[in-house]
C-alpha cells in the first residue's frame, strides 16, 4: 500500500453518508474503512493516509478506489478535507482554546477522543455555520475562514453522548479566538481636507486634523497608522512649511513656516497627506492618500504698540486701554508677569480687552511690561506671547519733601562772612529731570532776628546756605531757628533747620596712649575683623563738632588696608580691617594714627603728638592661590589675522614665589591656545566675526607644585570685522513677473552681507555688458540696500530667466559678486501670484515631437518582446524540465 507524508481526512463509512442527509450513490468498489484515523484520499485512488498522525493502526484497510461511480468527494459533500495539514494533537473531551488566523480556509483544530460508554460527539453554540465536530471521531474543524472584522471570538460547548444520545461528558467550553491578518487598507474620513492657519502661528501648534481608520484589529501594528506629507504645492523652500504629527495626524506650521506664511505673497498651499498601516515601517504595509488644502490669512495676533497711560487718573476704573485677538476661536487669554510685582494693575477679558484695573503712580512704578497670552481648554498656549508695554506719564502730583524733620548745623563763632556752612537738603517724588521735580529755595523767617534778620543765605537752585555777614557770637544767640521754603512748580513745603554756635575749638584730641603695641594676624583673617580699640579726649565743649574725635591712620597704610570708626557718645575708636591682607606685599604694617575735629582750630592751636599714637600688625603667612594683575583681559583684534599670532599675554604670580603655569577654559571653537609658562595667547585656527564677535573664555592659572591651588581671569575677544564676504541677492521669496508682461512691471530686490553692516553701509546694482541682458533687464536703485528689477519690453517667454546682477558692498576693500537670479514669467491668478511651478525649466513638447516620440517607445518595446520570445522559445528546446537558473531569471529581467 502507497502511503503520504501527510494526512488529515475523517474516518467516515461510505455505507454511512446518505445516513447523514448526503447524496452519494454507492456502487462498485466501496468498502468499509477501519475505525481508525485513515480513509482514501478523495483525490488519491488507491493511496491511504497512514503517516502524520500518533493514532494510526497498523491494520487499516483501503480498497484500490473507494470512491463510487457518481461520487461526490468528502471535500465536495461536506468539506471535510480540511486543508490536509497533520493532525497533531488529540485528546480526552476537556475546556480548551484555539487562536485561528482569520481567513486561510477550511482547517482541522483538535481531535477530542471517546470514552467509554461515549459513542458520538456533539458541539453547539458560536459556529457561524462553518465550525463543527464529527460526531464519531471528535474532530473539531472548520469548514471554510473566519473574519476578524466579523466576529473575534467564537464559543461553543462540547459534549459526550452514549448510544440512546444523554450527555456522558460536559458540556466543556472550546472558545476559538480570532487572529487578525492585515487585510485592510487605511481610509481617510473625508476625500478632500480643508484648513485655515493664521501667518505667525506658533510652530507646531496644530491647527487642522486628518483622520484615517483601519478595520484591522487595533491591538496590532495591522491598524496602526501612520501620517506623513507627501507632496507640498508650492515649495518655495528647502525645509517644509508644514509638518503632521505621524500619530494623529494634526497639522501645524513648521518654524520656517511661522516666519514665512505671508498671505500677501502666497495664500494657498495644498499637500498630499499619506496615511499607512504597519506603523508605516515596512514595505508591504497599506498606503492611502487625501489632498489637503490650506488657506492662509493675516494674523491677527499682534502686540500693541507701547501704550502712555497718565498717573492718578480720576477716571472710573477699569479702563480699556489695548485691544488683542487670537487666531485661535474659543481661546482664554491671560496675563503674566515680565518681572515679579505685589500686583499686577492690568486684566485682560474673556474677548482680548486689556484694562489697567485702578490708578498708576509713576512714582511707585514707571513703567510696566507683562505678556498676553492665549490658551486652549487644556491650558496649552496657542499663539506667540505678545509682549505689552505700558508708560507711565508723570504729572505733578508730589510736592517736595525735606531729607530731614530738623536741620542742624554747627557754625563757630569765628566762622567768616559768606562761608558755607551746610546744605539743605530736599527731594521731589515726580520725574527727575523735568519741571515737574524742580525745586527752589527761600528763606522764609529767621528767629531770633538779632543782631539782624538777615544773618543767613541760601542758593535757591541748590539749598547751599551760607553767613551774610559778620561772625555769630554765642551772646547774641547760642541757636537760630530758620524756615526754609521749598518749592516745585505747583506745590511747596517748610523745612526747618537749626543753626547752632558753638564756641570755638581751641583745644586738641589727646590720646589715652601713645602706643598700643601690636598684634599678629593671618594673611587670610576676613575683611571687617575688629583688631584693636583706642581712645581720644577732647576738652572742647561736648557734643560739637570742635569735641567730635575723628581718628584716621596717617602712616604706615599706603593701600587703606585698615580703617577706623569712632562712637560718637564716647570718642571711642575700633580698628578694623578694610581690605584682604597679604604677606608677600606687606608683612608689618607700622602704622601712625592721628585724632582730629571736623572743626578747624582757632588760628594759633595746632595738633601735636598728643594726638598721635603708634601700632604694629605682623602678618603671617598662607599658601594662596595665584593672583592674575587683572581680573579681566580684553582686547580687539582683527578678524583675519593669521594663525600663531599673539594676541595678547597674561600675568599671574603666586604669593609664595611658586611658579604659575596657565591653561585655557570654554575655548569652544578651539581658536586660541596659550603657552603654559610664559602666559602669552596665540591665536590657533582662523578667527571669524560672523560666527562669535566677541569671544569670551577663562585663562586658569596654577602654582606648579599644587595644581589645587588655582585662580580664574576672564579673557575677551573682540573681533574687529573686515570686508570677507561678498555681497548676495536675498532669494527668501521668488522672483517673478505675470505672463504676458504688459510693461511697466518692476520687482524689489534686495542685498545681503554677513559682514557687519554700518549706517552707512551701501550697495551698488548693475548688469553685466552682455548683450542679451541688457537689452532684456534694467535695474534701478531704490535706497542704499535695494534695487528695482524691470523688464525691458513685453516678448517673453513662459519660462524662467537667469538674470545675471553684479552687486558690490562699497566696503573695503569692496567686494563685488555676480549673482544669478532666477526669475519666472509665468501666468498668474487673480491675486496675482504665481500658480505653477517656479523652477520648472522647459516646455511641453509639440503634439508632432509627442507622436514622434511615441512610436519610438513603441519599436523599442516591441524589440524587447521579440528578444523575450525568442529568449523563451530557446530555453524551451534545450530542456523544458530543467529550471531557469539566477542568471537566466536576471538576463529576462533586464530584458524585460
Amino acid at each position: 500500500m502507497q502511503c503520504a507524508t501527510k494526512c488529515v481526512g475523517l474516518p467516515l463509512d461510505w455505507e454511512e453518508i446518505p445516513t447523514r442527509g448526503t447524496e452519494v450513490a454507492e456502487s462498485q468498489g466501496s468498502c468499509l474503512l477501519s475505525p481508525a484515523l485513515c480513509t482514501c484520499a478523495a483525490d488519491m485512488p488507491g493511496q491511504c493516509l497512514q503517516e502524520g498522525h500518533a493514532s494510526l493502526t497498523a491494520d487499516m484497510r483501503c480498497c484500490s478506489d473507494p470512491r463510487p461511480a457518481n461520487h461526490k468527494t468528502l471535500l465536495e459533500s461536506r468539506a471535510m478535507w480540511l486543508n490536509l495539514e497533520c493532525l497533531s494533537v488529540s485528546g480526552p473531551l476537556k475546556d480548551m482554546d484555539f487562536f485561528v488566523q482569520e481567513g486561510g480556509g477550511p482547517r482541522i483544530l483538535h481531535q477530542f477522543t471517546l470514552e467509554s460508554p461515549a459513542v458520538s460527539f456533539r458541539a453547539s453554540g458560536e459556529t457561524a455555520g462553518i465550525i463543527d465536530i464529527d460526531p464519531r471521531t471528535g474532530i473539531l474543524y472548520i469548514n471554510g475562514s473566519l473574519d476578524w472584522e466579523t466576529k473575534q471570538v467564537h464559543k461553543l460547548q462540547v459534549e459526550s453522548l452514549d448510544e440512546s444520545g444523554s450527555r456522558v461528558k460536559g458540556p466543556y467550553a472550546v472558545t476559538i479566538y480570532v487572529e487578525d491578518i492585515n487585510d485592510n487598507p487605511p481610509e481617510f474620513n473625508q476625500t478632500e481636507y480643508f484648513g485655515v492657519v493664521r501667518q505667525n502661528s506658533r510652530p507646531g501648534k496644530p491647527f487642522m486634523y486628518v483622520h484615517a481608520t483601519d478595520r484591522d484589529d487595533p491591538t496590532t501594528p495591522h491598524a496602526q497608522l501612520s501620517y506623513s506629507i507627501l507632496h507640498h504645492f508650492p515649495k518655495y523652500f528647502e525645509e517644509m512649511l508644514f509638518q503632521i504629527d505621524n500619530a494623529t495626524g494634526a497639522i501645524s506650521p513648521t518654524r520656517t513656516g511661522s516666519y514665512y506664511l505671508d498671505p500677501l505673497k502666497q495664500d494657498t498651499f495644498t499637500l498630499v497627506v499619506s496615511v499607512k498601516d504597519m506603523a508605516g515601517t515596512t514595505t508591504n504595509a497599506f498606503a492611502s492618500s487625501v489632498d489637503v488644502i490650506i488657506t492662509v490669512m493675516e494674523s491677527l495676533w499682534k502686540a500693541p504698540s507701547t501704550i502712555y497711560i497718565k498717573e492718578n487718573s480720576t477716571q472710573v476704573h477699569p479702563v480699556n486701554i489695548t485691544k488683542v485677538q487670537s487666531n485661535e476661536p474659543g481661546v482664554i487669554y491671560d496675563l503674566f508677569e515680565k518681572e515679579k510685582l505685589p500686583r499686577l494693575p492690568f486684566s485682560v477679558s474673556k474677548d482680548g480687552d486689556i484694562y489697567v484695573t485702578e490708578p498708576l503712580d509713576r512714582e511707585e512704578k514707571d513703567s510696566y511690561t507683562f505678556f498676553v497670552v492665549s490658551k486652549d481648554g487644556t491650558g496649552e498656549l496657542v499663539d506667540k506671547p505678545l509682549q505689552i508695554q505700558v508708560i507711565v506719564e508723570d504729572i505733578n502730583d508730589n510736592p517736595p519733601v525735606c531729607q530731614q524733620d530738623l536741620t542742624v548745623i554747627e557754625v563757630q563763632e569765628n566762622e567768616q562772612e559768606a562761608s558755607n556752612i551746610g546744605t539743605v537738603l530736599a527731594m521731589d517724588m515726580d520725574e527727575e529731570n523735568t519741571f515737574n521735580s524742580r525745586l527752589r529755595f527761600q528763606i522764609q523767617s529767621q528767629e531770633p532776628e538779632y543782631p539782624s534778620n538777615n544773618l543767613f543765605y541760601i542758593q535757591q537752585d541748590t539749598g547751599t546756605l551760607q553767613l551774610n555777614g559778620r561772625s555769630l557770637s554765642k551772646r547774641d544767640s547760642a541757636k537760630y531757628s530758620l524756615k526754609v521754603l521749598v518749592s516745585d512748580p505747583q506745590f511747596q513745603t517748610i523745612c526747618d533747620v537749626e543753626v547752632h554756635v558753638i564756641d570755638i575749638n581751641d583745644e586738641i584730641p589727646i590720646f589715652e596712649k601713645s602706643n598700643y603695641d601690636s598684634v599678629t594676624l593671618a594673611e587670610n583673617t576676613p575683611i571687617g575683623t575688629l583688631i584693636l580699640e583706642i581712645q581720644a579726649t577732647d576738652g572742647d565743649e561736648p557734643a560739637t563738632g570742635s569735641s567730635l574725635i575723628i581718628y584716621q591712620v596717617k602712616e604706615g597704610d599706603p593701600n587703606n588696608t585698615f580703617i577706623i570708626e569712632t562712637d560718637s557718645e564716647t570718642n571711642r575708636g575700633f580698628v578694623r580691617i578694610n581690605k584682604a591682607l597679604d604677606f608677600e606685599t606687606m608683612p608689618v604694617y607700622n602704622l601712625v594714627i592721628n585724632a582730629t575735629n571736623p572743626e578747624p582750630l582757632v588760628p594759633g592751636v595746632k595738633y601735636n603728638s598728643s594726638s598721635l599714637t603708634t601700632f604694629n600688625v605682623f602678618v603671617t603667612n598662607v599658601d594662596e592661590p595665584p593672583v592674575f594683575q587683572k581680573p579681566v583681559y580684553k582686547i580687539e583684534v582683527s578678524e583675519d589675522i593669521p594663525v600663531n599670532t599673539l594676541v595678547m599675554t597674561v600675568e599671574a604670580y603666586d604669593p609664595e614665589g611658586d611658579s604659575v603655569r596657565y591653561s585655557l577654559e570654554g575655548d569652544v571653537r578651539k581658536w586660541l591656545r596659550i603657552d603654559s609658562a610664559t602666559g602669552q595667547v596665540y591665536t590657533a585656527s582662523l578667527l571669524d566675526r560672523e560666527k562669535e564677535e566677541i569671544y569670551s573664555i577663562e585663562v586658569v592659572a596654577s602654582e606648579l607644585n599644587n595644581a589645587a591651588q588655582k585662580s580664574k581671569a576672564f579673557l575677551v575677544l573682540q573681533l574687529r570685522d573686515v570686508n570677507d564676504n561678498h555681497p548676495q541677492i536675498a532669494m527668501d521669496n521668488p522672483t517673478f513677473f505675470c505672463y504676458p508682461v504688459s510693461g511697466g512691471e518692476r520687482t524689489l530686490i534686495q542685498a545681503t552681507d554677513a559682514d557687519e553692516l554700518f549706517f552707512y553701509s551701501k550697495f551698488t546694482f548693475s548688469l553685466p555688458d552682455e548683450t542679451n541682458t541688457r537689452s532684456n533687464w534694467q535695474i534701478s536703485k531704490y535706497n542704499a540696500t535695494h534695487a528695482y528689477l524691470s523688464p525691458k519690453h513685453g516678448n517673453f517667454e513662459e519660462k524662467v530667466y537667469d538674470v545675471p546682477i553684479i552687486v558690490n558692498d562699497n566696503g573695503n576693500p569692496p567686494l563685488e559678486n555676480k549673482v544669478n537670479l532666477k526669475v519666472s514669467i509665468c501666468k498668474c491668478s487673480s491675486e496675482n501670484s504665481c500658480f505653477i511651478e517656479i523652477d520648472r525649466q522647459h516646455s511641453w513638447p509639440t503634439a508632432g515631437q509627442a507622436i514622434g516620440i511615441l512610436l519610438g517607445v513603441l519599436l523599442i518595446i516591441g524589440a524587447i518582446l521579440a528578444g523575450v520570445f525568442f529568449h523563451m522559445k530557446h530555453k524551451e528546446k534545450n530542456g523544458k524540465s530543467q529550471p531557469e537558473d539566477a542568471k537566466d531569471k536576471a538576463e529576462l529581467n533586464r530584458l524585460a
